[in-house]
């Protein structure tokens, strides 16, 4: 079939919401996410990625089966879906769940009130994934939930309220507190609640929810149903103005298509092609979508076994191997059980809902997880081309690798078929990847083995694997040499000599060690060995010793379990008003609008008349002169209005805070790639893209590149000033010590990755150079300056506006200055409305973040544990900018100490100028690694001695009144009553007890524990930064208008503002409201960062609310009955001013000498303390194929002061915390040795999933706690529960300890580097694999990517 003889373009027909759209001129290009938000204006649908990695744009796809005349209902990635492939498909997003002018379905409710959206801009994502399972299976197992929210990242809140929102849907009772005994595991005899106070363990009630009701859904469209019964299917033809879409019928038509087009790709989910042309640029003029081909859905059940369709999703092929598996006999059933075991962790549900399991196989990709076990099991590959029909064994389609043309361009793979398992055969399939669940592999494997009947003789095997190479590829010469021999140990040593021959690795273009993949090449083996052994005896146990008890555990596979939590703090006093907001849990103030998607970010702001949308385009040279930049064949492009350069720039193109600018646009030359050269401004956000790959720069290489901190060293690349620390006499203190250890730790660095982008929108007002800037910022002030002196113009004419934030951790200051300057130069030069939201890729490329470090350390101790001098020097890769890097180092220093008295102490901190993106602010501001360091060498100190972790912490903690090494005085009562109350609450040794106990049991699994206090100073460093204001007006009808300067991004600063405001004013919160943050109200704002908006902001509010009640004080005091709208008439008729400022500064200042400078710091009480105990990480046996380690318990006990939302703040401790287990454990960002970021979105930069959660997570609030220098005696607290993450860090490294001494490596080793990662742990485990990587010749390679 031609194009030629193809009708006119046809009708595209779909509802979304319950509405019918008929789009004449759809667009094969157009993916649905952009189609619904810019077309038809429901933005509701986020942004978060682009490519089906983060869940943020979640969508219900519902369709009707005429056969079966079934709905299914399934969810999808709107990013990745064409809108073509939605003809007679009913599309629900979250408006048409529900919204607060209809009715606020229960999805949404008690996600609000469960207290799960923190910056809310996932929670759409989230709500659609729950929605859909629920109009699938109305009362879900716990399994059924866990498994729906796979695919769903948030980066704020731990996602344990997002769980705690799901539980209340779920048939089962998920909490051990169901069971006969009544009681929780997470209460040990009756230890976990304090006598003398009164304490609360509910942050919402049930009692207020709605009930789910499915009659009151939505229902599929009639009209979809009689189009689908009634129309004959036909070819659909959609022409856009590049690509074709052409969605056949029959499979005739299908191979006609394929011989006229034999490079046309077939799309059915888009989740491999639709990635590829967006992020590889690879363009195909026609594309063909088979997924209405009967032959291809075709799903045949055998005794032999199952034929599927090509197109059956991998949701589909889950769902039939369960039930096949339950129906077969056991014998019949071992290759479904490995392909399933590998479907329940591939991908999220979005992905596997549409993704076709044809494409998988076809794809070839090296990562697909089903690939290995379908080639070893034998599948069979029913392929047809025109007049011709053959089957082929899958696996002949790796078996030259990526060259191999065994299926021609013609023909089309229909179906595949998936053997039923023989008697005497066994089947396993293996995987390690960065993330349990919804990550790629590293290395995967399928294996298969069939045993002359009754012997353990080998008469078959196979053995593939994933990930080595750039496809699958099979061990065939091993397979071949081992047929023949007994399954014994002797086979074992032989096939692992003989597949690390074989299996010859390249270094991998994206940076994995290649010695770790052939570790896991022969773990795989291992493992699968031992499986074997063990089916072996269960079918002859009299024969067949099988494996030794200690062996058997490392059979058990990880599953994620729905976590079961408590949350403790202490309850409100009775003779509080019940009018009285403070104290109580009350839900975030946007809660409702996230979870409807009603609420506003910047991107979901309406178009404005003539709005241009800029891109930008970066340097591809991490240090190098420009010679030329053409932009003649970019202005060419459709669309393109105008490119932005340095020239464009009216006034300041460079910033000078200190020595090195900062620079908008990079002038004559670049100094790290990924830095801004020029924008391209069209009328579209795609035009603008696509024209940015026409621009040209010609660069001349400059020396020297430096990229890594060691480099930095040996350029002497610094920024000035460095900065030092002393206190006593340390090197008189190391003559007198019994002991001196020596060493240093490499902490990587961290992404923000906060869900929405870097964005804003300038609007030029069109007189007297106004502009109206909508940026998401944490710093308006520092936006309104940089974008004033680029423009040239005095700050009031610049208007910073911010609603909301989606997520920042300290990467939206000065960066985004920057990048709002340039949005506004392109705004002032064209005259019109300029919008710039970054995409995932040039967000994480461009903005830097936390600073990789090095610490050095001397520590000198007695043989008692008693530290008595440390002498460290840090090390910072800054970037090439200054940003906020000599502050970060400053901050690492004064915090150095953690929870510990050193008596002599030597602290040096260098910032290294190197030609990374500027790295800058992140939660924590250097303490998460400075602390690390020094929890290093405490855990050191330990083996050493001889003594406990916890026994020399507890040895060198603050006891009494003292002073820290910066003057600060401090009283550490509060510190031992957290040691004391974790050791308590967890029953600490017992379970080291019992940890001890499974390690001996066990030798390829291992448990670790470990406790880490923590004291977290408060302040941002100068006095002045330590300011607020507030704006209050109140209306005639007696509403309130609040504003203040900080911004809310999740913290909840907002509803803790409105409440603050609710008591000072003795009214309801309804009556309370808070429109934006802007410069137009409140000038000059300080940045919302260090932990600090609501102990300043909240200050303000409070005066400004006081003034105001003092005004109406004479009207109250003369009519006492009535009511606030009666006072407020009264007062505006009096003419009694009814608007008040507030404003706040810290008075009280302790300071510390600093080298050359003088160091701020706040009022010594404004100290947190919060010990978190991590129990139970699972270490990784050596053949496991799971990520290697399971977070079983975790408690946390926190001095929050007294608590102004007990439910915003535990969700800000467990959020920080899960984003600690981030950054030690998980997180690693990959340069290439040209300095270019090769993790650049979910799919290659894994923060953590659903599945990462401690499986028991305790989170108590210390009671009884005052501090009266902030508001209400509360403590800020944004950044404090980070570090605490780190228990997890020395929870692995105990269980490591544990592997190395059974193993006999009683020498001290030292896990140096950050995070702790399944590689860096598998490393650390010595054995006789590692041993086999040691000497194998051609195992080592050159690494593809370089630690900074």
């Amino acid at each position: 079939m031609s194009l030629q003889g193809a009708a006119g373009p046809e009708e595209l027909v779909f509802y979304v919401n319950g509405r019918k759209i008929i789009e004449k001129n759809a667009d094969p290009e157009q993916m649905l996410l952009p189609y619904l938000r810019k077309r038809l204006r429901l933005t509701g649908t986020k942004y978060g990625c682009g490519g089906g990695g983060c869940g943020a744009c979640t969508v219900m796809i519902s369709t009707y089966e005429p056969a079966s005349k079934k709905i299914r209902h399934f969810s999808a990635n709107a990013c990745l879906l064409p809108i073509c492939s939605l003809y007679g498909a009913a599309v629900t997003t979250v408006e048409g769940v529900g919204s607060t002018k209809t009715r606020v379905h229960p999805v949404q409710e008690r996600l609000a009130k469960c207290h799960g959206s923190q910056c809310g801009f996932c929670s759409p994502g989230m709500v659609m994934s729950i929605y859909t399972l629920l109009r699938n299976h109305p009362e879900p197992t716990s399994e059924q939930m866990i498994a729906a929210l796979a695919g769903n990242l948030c980066r704020c809140t731990g996602y344990r309220p997002i769980l705690d929102a799901c539980k209340t849907f779920c048939k089962e009772s998920v909490c051990c507190q169901g069971k006969e005994n009544g009681k929780c595991c997470l209460d040990q005899e009756d230890n976990l609640f304090d006598k003398e106070n009164k304490i609360s363990t509910r942050l919402f009630s049930t009692d207020e929810f709605q009930p789910l009701d499915p009659t009151q859904e939505l229902i599929f469209p009639p009209e979809l149903m009689r189009m689908a019964e009634n129309q004959p299917k036909r070819t659909l033809f959609f022409h856009g103005d590049r690509m074709t879409w052409i969605s056949p019928v029959s499979l005739d038509e299908l191979l006609d298509l394929k011989a006229a087009h034999p490079k046309a790709p077939l799309v059915v989910g888009n989740t491999s092609v639709g990635p590829e042309m967006k992020f590889r640029g690879i363009f195909h003029p026609i594309v063909i979508a088979p997924g209405r081909i009967l032959d291809l859905n075709v799903v045949t059940r055998t005794d032999d076994g199952l034929t599927l369709g090509a197109a059956c999703s991998l949701s589909l092929v889950k769902d039939i191997l369960t039930n096949a598996i339950a129906e077969f006999p056991e014998e019949k059933t071992r290759v479904f059980c490995a392909v399933l075991q590998q479907l329940r962790t591939l991908a999220g549900e979005q992905i596997r809902n549409v993704a076709s399991l044809g494409g998988n196989i076809i794809s070839r990709k090296s990562t697909s997880d089903l690939n290995p076990v379908l080639a070893a099991s034998n599948c069979m590959l029913n392929l047809a081309s025109r007049g011709r029909k053959r089957q082929i064994p899958l696996s002949d389609i790796f078996a030259d690798g990526v060259g191999n043309n065994t299926i021609t361009p013609e023909e089309i793979l229909v179906s595949v078929h998936i053997p039923c398992s023989r008697k005497g055969e066994y089947v396993s399939a293996f995987r390690q990847a960065p993330r349990r669940e919804n990550a790629l592999p590293i290395t995967n494997a399928g294996m298969r083995v069939l045993f002359e009947e009754g012997t353990d003789v080998i008469k078959d095997l196979s053995i593939f694997y994933g990930g080595a190479v750039s496809t699958t590829v099979s061990a065939k010469q091993t397979c071949w040499t081992l047929t023949g021999r007994h399954w014994n140990e002797q086979m074992l040593d032989e096939a692992c000599r003989l597949v690390l021959k074989e299996i010859a690795l390249p270094g991998s273009a994206s940076g994995e060690n290649a010695d770790y993949k052939k570790t896991l090449i022969v773990s795989f083996f291992y493992r699968f060995f031992l499986e074997v052994l063990q089916w072996l005896k269960t079918m002859d146990p009299g024969h067949y010793p099988g494996i030794p008890m200690e062996y058997r555990s490392v059979l058990q596979d990880f599953q994620t379990k729905m976590p079961q939590s408590i949350q403790i703090y202490q309850d409100i006093e009775p003779s509080q008003s019940p009018e009285d907001p403070v104290g109580r849990p009350i839900m975030h103030q946007s809660g409702i609008m996230h979870a409807t998607g009603e609420a506003v970010y910047i991107d979901d702001l309406p178009s404005v008349d003539g709005e241009l949308f800029l891109a930008v385009v970066t340097s591809s040279r991490a240090h190098a002169k420009i010679v030329s930049i053409d932009t003649s064949e970019a202005l060419k492009e459709p669309g393109v209005f105008d490119i932005i350069t340095a020239h464009d720039v009216p006034a300041t193109n460079e910033f000078y805070y200190s020595d090195d600018p900062e620079v908008i646009f990079a002038r004559h030359k670049v100094i790290c790639v990924g830095q801004i050269v020029c924008a391209v401004i069209a009328d579209s956000d795609v035009h603008a893209k696509q024209a940015t790959a026409k621009v040209k720069i010609e660069y001349e290489v400059l020396e020297p590149v430096i990229l890594t901190i060691e480099e930095a060293i040996k350029h002497n690349s610094f920024f000035e000033p460095k900065r030092q620390l002393e206190q006593g006499n340390v090197d008189q203190a190391f003559e007198t010590v019994d002991n001196i250890i020596e060493g240093e730790i490499h902490i990587g660095g961290q992404e923000h990755f906060y869900m929405e982008t870097q964005s804003v929108l300038a609007v030029p007002k069109g007189e007297d150079k106004e502009m109206d800037l909508y940026v998401s910022t944490q710093h308006p002030a520092i936006i309104q300056e940089v974008v004033a002196a680029s423009l040239g113009v005095p700050a009031n004419r610049i208007m910073c506006h911010v609603k909301r934030v989606g997520g920042a951790f300290g990467g939206k200051l000065l960066k985004t200055g920057l990048l709002a300057s340039v949005a506004a130069v392109a705004a002032n030069k064209t005259s019109r409305p300029v919008r710039l939201i970054l995409s995932r890729g040039d967000d994480m490329l461009i903005t830097g973040g936390r600073h990789p470090f090095i610490g050095k350390y001397k520590v000198g101790f007695m043989n008692d544990g008693r530290i008595r001098a440390v002498d460290a020097k840090y090390y910072i890769n800054g970037g090439c900018s200054p940003d906020e890097s000599v502050l970060v180092a400053e901050v690492s220093l004064l915090k150095m100490d953690n929870a510990y008295k050193i008596p002599n102490l030597r602290c040096l901190a260098c910032v290294c100028k190197t030609n990374l993106p500027s790295n800058t602010a992140f939660r924590g501001f250097g303490f998460p690694q400075s602390a690390l360091v020094t929890e290093t060498w405490i855990t050191e100190v330990a083996d050493k001695t001889g003594l406990s972790p916890e026994k020399i912490r507890e040895i060198n903690m603050y006891k009494e009144n003292d002073q820290t090494h910066f003057k600060q005085k401090l009283d550490p009562q509060n510190l031992i009553r957290c040691w004391n109350e974790c050791m308590e609450k967890s029953a600490y040794y017992s379970r080291k007890t019992a940890v001890n106990e499974f390690n001996k049991q066990n030798y390829w699994k291992k448990k670790g524990i470990a406790i880490v206090p923590m004291k977290f100073p408060f302040g941002l460093g100068t006095r002045y930064l330590s300011q607020a204001a507030a704006l209050v007006h109140i209306y005639t009808d007696g509403s309130v208008l609040l504003t203040h300067g900080g911004i809310e991004m999740g913290q909840g600063i907002h509803t803790k503002m409105m409440q603050v405001a609710s008591r000072e004013l003795n009214i309801p919160m309804s009556c309370i409201h808070f429109c934006e943050t802007s410069t137009t109200t409140v000038p000059n704002a300080c940045a919302s960062v260090g932990s600090a908006g609501t102990d300043v902001n909240g200050m303000a509010v409070k005066d400004a609310c006081q003034t105001l009640r003092k005004r109406l004080q004479p009207i109250i005091h003369k009519n006492p009955k009535g009511t606030w709208n009666d006072w407020i008439k009264e007062a505006f008729e009096q003419s009694v001013s009814l608007s008040a400022t507030g404003y706040f500064r810290f008075l009280a200042i302790w300071t510390a000498k600093c080298h050359r400078l003088l160091i701020t710091c706040p009022p010594s009480v404004l100290i947190y303390v919060g010990i978190s105990l991590c129990n139970g990480k699972n270490l990784a046996g050596l053949s496991l194929d799971k990520l290697p380690s399971k977070n079983l318990r975790t408690d946390i006990v926190m001095d929050i002061g007294c608590s102004i939302n007990p439910a915003v703040d535990i969700g800000q401790i467990e959020g920080a915390f899960v984003q600690g287990i981030g950054l030690y454990t998980m997180e690693e960002l990959k340069y290439s040795p040209e300095g270019v970021l090769y993790t650049r979105g979910p799919d290659q930069y894994k923060i953590p999933a659903v599945c990462d959660i401690p499986e028991q997570f305790s989170v108590s609030l210390l009671s009884s706690s005052q501090n009266p220098y902030a508001i209400y005696a509360s403590k800020g607290l944004g950044e404090a529960g980070l570090f605490l993450g780190c228990s997890v860090f020395f929870a692995l490294r105990d269980a490591v300890t544990s592997v190395r001494n059974e193993r006999g490596l009683k020498n001290a080793f030292a896990l140096n580097s950050s995070p702790l990662t399944a590689e860096q742990i598998r490393a650390s485990c010595a054995d006789d694999f590692t041993e086999k990587m040691a000497n194998n010749e051609s195992a080592s390679s050159t690494p593809r990517a370089i630690s900074v």
